[in-house]
Order: C-alpha cells, then sequence, then structure tokens
C-alpha cells in the first residue's frame, strides 16, 4: 500500500504545479499535500523525493531559484499544447465506452472522462465528427441501468479519502430488506463491477484473520460516511489484484464450502442462472464472503 501512497502523493503535486504558472516552493507544496490529502503530517524530504521520482520518470518538472527561494514548476515539456488525434473508427469506439461507463456520472471519474470527451471535440477535425455523428445515429448502447452517483459524491469523497489515508470509517448502511445500521469499516479500495460501485472494505467488529472480515459493500447502499480519527494497518500478506483474481463476478473467495448455481445464497443474490441440478463438487471451491 506504501506504493499506491507515493502515486497518490505524486499525482497531486502535479495538479497542484498545474494551478501555479510561476511555481511553489518545497514547504508549499508540502502544505497544500496535506490540506488537500488531509494528512495529519508529512515532511518535506517526502515532497523532495516524490518530485525527484516525478523527473526521472520523465515528467518536466524543473526547479529554479525566486525571490521566494528555489521553486518547482511544470516545464513547457507539460504545459505545452498537445494535439489529440483520433480517427472516426477510434471516436466511436470511445464513445461507446464513454456510453457504458455512464454509471460514473457523478464520480470524479466522470468528470474526468467528460473533461477528455470535451478535449477531442475541440481539436479533432468537423469531417471527422460528422462521421462519427452519423455512424453515432444508428449505433445505440442499451440495457444499462439508469442510475447516477451524484448523490453518493460526497459519501464517495470521504470514502477515498479514508482509503487513502487508512482511516477507519463511521457509516451508515441499509442492505437490502433490512433496516439501516451503523458500521465501522476499514476501506481498502473502489471497485467498478456492472455498472455499480463497491467498496472494498473490513468490517471493524470482525475479528482480524476471519475470511468473512473482508466484505464488498455497494456504494448505493451508503446513507452517510464520516472519517474518524482512528486509523488502521491493511495486512502484510493482502494483495488486492490476487484477492479480485479469486473472485466469483463481485463475491470474493474467503475459505472453503461448496455452493450451488441453483440454490445457494450466494449464487442467487449474484443473480446466476439457475439451472436445475447443476452444483459445484464438494471440493476445494472457495467460499463466497457475502455482499452486503
Amino acid at each position: 500500500m506504501a506504493r499506491n501512497e507515493q502515486l497518490i502523493r505524486q499525482h497531486k503535486i502535479l495538479q497542484i504545479l498545474e494551478r501555479y504558472r510561476f511555481g511553489r516552493t518545497l514547504d508549499e507544496i508540502r502544505r497544500e499535500l496535506v490540506e488537500e490529502l488531509g494528512l495529519t503530517s508529512l515532511h518535506q524530504r517526502t515532497v523532495r523525493r516524490d518530485l525527484e521520482a516525478l523527473q526521472a520518470a520523465g515528467i518536466d518538472v524543473a526547479d529554479e531559484d525566486s525571490s521566494r527561494g528555489k521553486v518547482w514548476k511544470l516545464g513547457p515539456g507539460v504545459r505545452g499544447t498537445h494535439k489529440v488525434t483520433a480517427s472516426a473508427t477510434e471516436l466511436i469506439a470511445l464513445s461507446l465506452s464513454r456510453d457504458l461507463l455512464y454509471p460514473l456520472a457523478g464520480t470524479p471519474f466522470w468528470l474526468g472522462i467528460e473533461s477528455f470527451w470535451s478535449k477531442l471535440r475541440d481539436q479533432l477535425p468537423d469531417a471527422v465528427w460528422d462521421h462519427y455523428e452519423a455512424y453515432r445515429e444508428v449505433l445505440f448502447v442499451r440495457g444499462m441501468p439508469a442510475k447516477s452517483y451524484k448523490q453518493q459524491h460526497g459519501t464517495l469523497q470521504t470514502l477515498h479519502r479514508c482509503i487513502q489515508e487508512h482511516r477507519v470509517a463511521e457509516i451508515e448502511y441499509q442492505p437490502i430488506g433490512k433496516d439501516a445500521r451503523r458500521r465501522r469499516i476499514e476501506p481498502y479500495a473502489v471497485v467498478f463491477y456492472q455498472s455499480s460501485l463497491y467498496i472494498l472494505a473490513a468490517a471493524s467488529e470482525i475479528a482480524a484473520g476471519r475470511p468473512d472480515r473482508i466484505r464488498h459493500w455497494k456504494l448505493d447502499r451508503f446513507l452517510r460516511a464520516a472519517a474518524l480519527d482512528e486509523w488502521f494497518r491493511v495486512p502484510a500478506d493482502f494483495d488486492l489484484e490476487q484477492h479480485l483474481g479469486q473472485s466469483l463476478g463481485i463475491f470474493a473467495a474467503a475459505g472453503n464450502r461448496a455452493t450451488s448455481a441453483s440454490g445457494s445464497a450466494p449464487a442467487r443474490r449474484l443473480g446466476s442462472p439457475k439451472t436445475p441440478g447443476t452444483r459445484t463438487s464438494r471440493s476445494n471451491a472457495p467460499q463466497m464472503a457475502a455482499c452486503c
């Protein structure tokens, strides 16, 4: 997870430098990182190492002397205008992908998608757009759920902050058919699956080491979320990619238990086709941790 924290800091540094044409001092960058990422502390040496890592990666970040001391700023290689090119075929493929991701509307991810789409619209020739628009008149995307995460925008921001800082979150969560409950969770990641967002998190009330501790919480069912002044440690042996790779749909592997495609609770919740008589053998098939 330390690698993820470094990448998050470096991305935020680039966002900060993009806002200031004349650059920022090391301490100014540090203070903005602390404020915008909600950190409790951050040493200047860490910020310097992040800037040097960006330079080593080939990003045009320069330092120069000024009346305020040494400042760091983006060079012309980053600030310069880069013409975006795409063929009509590529534009059609991209627009279909954009339609498929429409359930992300109202999230920071969708803002990035729309920003890039606007840049394409501004830079591509009219002839390319004319061909694209004519083709899209006979090509539609249907079957996507009519949903938006605008109402959960603040909740998602809070949970994203908890993921970045390894901060415990207090949530109000309402499973289907049940009353809302106040819970404490330790968020690890955000997962986008079949047009819905899930928060992969550990339930704080369940003892460490139990296979059902890590669960997938559907964002639609969050009524509120608050970051607490309590922190957690992600298990050293936890691998997010491996965890998701062992999943059946959005259900995560968590022990050993046979499941039934026709009658088991996990199969029903997942929405699997009900095929009478179809069962998994009693082997080492992974148990599916309940999706809350």
